[in-house]
Formats: structure tokens, C-alpha cells, sequence
């Protein structure tokens, strides 16, 4: 089984053939009864198609508030118990978010699928929450440090939100309970 590595229009480097290009095409190879397809290749317009590992993303540096953060990413699970025709009144029918907070695509959060039908709307917001929590940790310490550096020259209602986020960070860091 195969999973696509890659995205229309993504740029990527083909290591066989020593260049940049974009892809065009991303064509899955079907077997009849699997769910997933057994070969993904990719259409990148350079006259044949090429196999994930002839080629490479291109890597993006990060940014200067998410440092060295936990990339954690949000990815749709099937829906196993109904069709997409049962649970048209779901955001994104068919489907359910899962995050995945690991490098691998087994470690998360999961959201049974009876609570996400009853409020599907409240779970898609929980999930992007959680995905960019991260990211949020990283921001509120590039405030306190910013405080902490020049404490005379902030604003009072500044400081009073850099020592919220400071007890918020000592509380993720279970350095002190709440």
C-alpha cells in the first residue's frame, strides 16, 4: 500500500535528473478491493513518470516564532460507519480530522466518530487548536523573552499579558500546577 507523498503543483527536486519542477499529476496505481492504491507515481511534464523516491521536497525554513516547536499536522480520516451521503451536514462529509503529533501517522488525538457527529463544527475547530498549539506555546515564550529583556519600556497591559503567558508556559511545562 502507498500513500501520496507529495501534491499537485508542489515543487520538488528530481534527484534522477538533477532539477527543480513542479508536478502536474499525481496518479495513484489501483488495485480492485484495497482502499489504498499500491503505487503512487508523479507526472512532472519532464516526459515519464517518476516514483517518490526520485524525488525530494523542498525543505522551508522555520520560522523565527515556531524555533525548534513540534510540527504537529491535521490529517482526514475516513469515515467508517457511514457513507459521505449520511453525513452531508458534516463539514467535510466522509471524513473526520485526526492530528498527528508524531513524525509517524499513528500517534494523536482521535475524536470518537458519535461525538463527532453530534457537534462536527466544535470538533474541526478543537482539532486546528490543537494543531497549532505549538505554535501558539512558541509565540507566548517570544513575548516573555521580548518583556523579560526590556521590562521598563513595555506597556503596562503588555506585561500583564507576558506574565499570563508565562504562567500558561509554566503550566505546560508542569513546572507549576494549576
Amino acid at each position: 500500500m502507498a500513500k501520496a507523498q507529495f501534491h499537485k503543483n508542489q515543487r520538488v527536486y528530481v534527484k534522477t535528473v538533477g532539477t527543480w519542477a513542479l508536478i502536474e499529476k499525481v496518479m495513484p496505481h489501483w488495485a480492485k478491493g484495497l482502499d489504498e492504491p499500491l503505487r503512487v507515481f508523479y507526472d512532472l511534464g519532464l516526459g515519464r513518470d517518476f516514483a517518490a523516491e526520485e524525488l525530494q521536497s523542498e525543505t522551508v525554513a522555520p520560522s523565527k516564532i515556531t524555533g525548534n516547536a513540534e510540527q504537529w499536522r491535521m490529517v482526514r480520516a475516513r469515515n467508517k460507519w457511514k457513507s459521505p451521503e449520511e453525513c452531508s451536514h458534516h463539514p467535510y462529509p466522509g471524513t473526520h480530522p485526526q492530528v498527528m503529533t508524531g513524525d509517524t501517522d499513528w500517534g494523536g488525538w482521535r475524536v470518537p466518530g458519535a461525538e463527532y457527529d453530534l457537534y462536527p463544527e466544535k470538533v474541526e475547530h478543537q482539532a486546528r487548536m490543537i494543531v497549532n498549539a505549538p505554535r501558539m506555546a512558541a509565540l507566548l515564550s517570544v513575548l516573555v523573552d521580548k518583556v523579560k529583556i526590556e521590562p521598563e519600556n513595555v506597556p503596562d497591559d503588555v506585561a500583564a499579558l507576558a506574565h499570563e503567558a508565562n504562567a500558561i508556559l509554566r503550566y505546560i511545562e508542569q513546572d507549576v500546577p494549576q
